[in-house]
């Protein structure tokens, strides 16, 4: 990090001195600095001036007021949006997460104050260079999360601050400073004010970075239990398996929150109990349903043959086998064994749909219809024919011929 420098987009520099030439003070501000002294691509880059929401929204063209009562102006570069936040004090917190009110001013140092951490209170312009008061660069290079001030008065003012500091750590793989933790560990129960949407990001975030193991902070903080339902719990044998699980696992959302979430103990049924975790952190019905599939489908027990992978595809689904064994390899990298099979499995899965096999009743050679029109009465025990067919196609896959499932079908109605 000696040799850091700081390259602004023609954009951000652009911007930077419009305002600076209409007589006001302009930097590049928070995660975008961060990013670039760690040698990092910033995704996005925020801009903090002394210039009024009004005297930035009349010195640039376009722009959109998306945050207007705090301060927020985006200024448009063509396509791109950039914020514009002008220097502002917050007053006090009334929800543990808002301010009631926000006083603008044209001390930068005091918009630094408000910040969560030193590492995201840095600011940069080319003429002034960095602007460091709180000591950011030292706590990057120490690998240090801490709180910008009091840690307590931050986290009082912000909850969410609490889970954005673990999230942190696991990104930058940093240590959390101690009165940073303690902090944390004491006033972990306001997370409860918190909106779910929002412990979800922070929580997505963590899971799909380099380092998903320290989401054993979020439990070892106190967090946990203001987050997940006490049927989930990090202790026993079950967390160094899962730490490892997630380490291996490709960072894909639905991937980790199933290794995560194979943590659940079965109170009525672990897909029903994960199913309840994910939509009471209010996440997508696609996440929903593809994390609860596999958490309920981990104790699929695969054997290296086509006919099991068959009925295996057949009862966990189409879409939901693939990522099954992506999340059994991890767990046999985790393990040190039982690669080879999985592998073999793999394999078998490949071929069976090269070849095109019928692995649902949609794919049959034949129809309800067909049943019906050889004299099939349709209802219940059509069903429960077709199923049998399957089954029957399912053990040997060349008996999907309209032919044999027609003949099979009269057979099987006489004994049914």
């Amino acid at each position: 990090m000696e040799s850091w420098k700081i390259q602004l987009p023609s954009d951000v520099v652009w911007i930077i001195h419009k305002l600076q030439e209409n007589g006001k003070e302009a930097f590049a501000v928070g995660g975008c600095v961060r990013d670039s002294i760690l040698g990092k691509k910033p995704k996005d880059w925020d801009i903090t001036t002394s210039a009024s929401p009004e005297e930035v929204k009349k010195i640039f063209k376009k722009t959109v007021d998306t945050g207007i009562l705090h301060g927020t102006v985006t200024v448009m570069m063509g396509k791109i949006g950039y914020e514009v936040t002008t220097y502002r004090i917050d007053g006090e917190y009334e929800d543990n997460r808002h301010p009631k009110t926000v006083t603008f001013t044209e001390n930068l140092v005091e918009d630094l104050k408000r910040r969560d951490f030193t590492i995201n209170a840095m600011a940069y312009n080319e003429k002034v260079g960095l602007v460091d008061v709180f000591k950011g660069r030292d706590d990057l290079e120490k690998g240090v999360i801490r709180c910008v001030g009091i840690a307590k008065e931050r986290f009082e003012e912000d909850a969410l601050r609490m889970l954005r500091a673990v999230r942190f750590s696991a990104q930058l793989n940093f240590e959390i400073e101690e009165k940073t933790k303690d902090a944390i560990k004491e006033f972990s129960s306001n997370l409860s004010f918190v909106s779910k949407e929002r412990i979800q990001t922070e929580l997505m975030k963590l899971l799909v970075s380099d380092n998903p193991e320290k989401i054993e902070k979020v439990f070892c903080y106190g967090l946990g239990e203001w987050i997940f339902p006490s049927y989930l719990r990090w202790e026993g044998e079950l967390i160094e398996k899962t730490k490892g699980l997630l380490r291996e696992t490709q960072k894909d959302s639905v991937l980790r929150w199933s290794a995560f979430l194979l943590l659940l103990r079965n109170r009525s049924g672990k897909q029903e109990e994960a199913e309840e975790i994910l939509k009471g952190l209010k996440f997508d019905n696609y996440t929903v349903k593809f994390v609860s599939k596999l958490v309920g489908a981990w104790d699929y027990d695969y054997v290296a043959e086509e006919k099991s992978v068959r009925k295996g595809i057949a009862w966990i689904g189409e879409e939901i086998f693939p990522l099954l064994l992506e999340l059994k390899r991890a767990n046999c990298a985790f393990e040190g064994k039982g690669m080879e099979e999985i592998d073999r499995v793999l394999e078998i899965y490949q071929q069976i749909y090269d070849r095109g096999d019928c692995l649902t009743i949609k794919s049959l050679a034949v129809t309800g219809k067909d049943l019906i029109a050889n004299g099939i009465k349709p209802g219940e025990l059509m069903g429960q024919i077709l199923n049998q067919l399957l089954n029957e196609v399912l053990e040997e896959p060349k008996r999907n011929t309209k032919e044999y499932l027609l003949k099979r079908g009269i057979e099987l109605e006489k004994v049914m």
